[in-house]
């Protein structure tokens, strides 16, 4: 189990958003055609020593805006004694503020309150996730936004041209150990740069793409698509000559320029 420095190249694309003249997206390539997976309960260690698993669920959930809440509250309200095993403690008082007094999920025995213990009937893990499944929708639907969206970050900033038209740039990269803040250094274990979650058949744009359209919608995620097929066809025919020639000189040039994720390339 190595989890990597994130000091090493990345790669990003910048391209228009076809449904939007005035937004811009820019997109970490080297992390969307890394080969990472969540592996909770298939390895994952837990951001909190002692608590596996918890996972990243161990600090509650914090919301990105009011909507965020109210979206979140609507599948609450279905939620059961039968699937959320914290109904009794949690369904009236659920939400709490931390210290800088930003509304979050509530902890409750060390991890967030729709955090199912392993051995609950209704389902291990977060009820919230379980409640997307049953009704046939994709977790954004019921889930904060940090929880769907993890690893996945997306910022937003407004640039100006030099032509003086602004635009707004949405950033969607690899959420980062240093995403958390200060405390992010203090976690436990985390997963994004881990070798070990860097085990997926399909890469993060293929295997998350139904995360991506909610974060891009389905236009600009063709696009970035393309982008990232491209790239992983230059990717693997570097790959293949260096297979056939054994010439590993010659691949690494290439492996450095497309500044490749370094804890996919350690599974390889």
């Amino acid at each position: 189990m190595t989890e990597l420095k994130q000091n090493f190249s990345r790669e990003f694309v910048e391209f228009n958003d076809p449904s939007n003249p005035h937004q811009v997206y820019r997109c970490d390539l080297t992390w969307l055609t890394s080969h990472w997976n969540c592996i909770w309960g298939r390895g994952c260690q837990g951001i909190q020593k002692g608590y596996p698993q918890y996972g990243c669920c161990a600090n509650g959930a914090h919301f990105s805006d009011k909507d965020d809440e109210r979206r979140v509250a609507k599948h609450v309200e279905n939620l059961t004694p039968e699937t959320w095993e914290h109904y009794k403690a949690g369904h009236k008082r659920w939400i709490e503020k931390d210290e800088e007094g930003a509304r979050k999920t509530r902890i409750f025995n060390e991890g967030c309150i729709f955090l199912n213990s392993d051995d609950f009937p209704g389902g291990a893990g977060c009820a919230l996730h379980h409640e997307a499944a049953r009704r046939g929708v994709t977790i954004a639907k019921t889930k904060p936004d940090v929880c769907w969206q993890l690893p996945m970050r997306r910022d937003y900033e407004w640039i100006e041209l030099p032509d003086g038209v602004q635009k707004l740039r949405i950033t969607i990269e690899e959420y980062q150990r240093s995403g958390w803040g200060p405390g992010g250094h203090d976690l436990h274990w985390y997963c994004s740069s881990n070798t070990d979650a860097h085990t997926a058949a399909d890469p993060v744009y293929i295997g998350e793409a139904a995360v991506l359209i909610e974060m891009m919608g389905r236009k600009a995620y063709a696009v970035l698509k393309e982008h990232c097929d491209a790239r992983l066809e230059i990717i693997n025919a570097a790959r293949a000559v260096a297979k056939r020639t054994g010439d590993a000189k010659e691949v690494r040039k290439v492996m450095l320029t497309l500044s490749s994720h370094p804890a996919t390339e350690a599974n390889l």
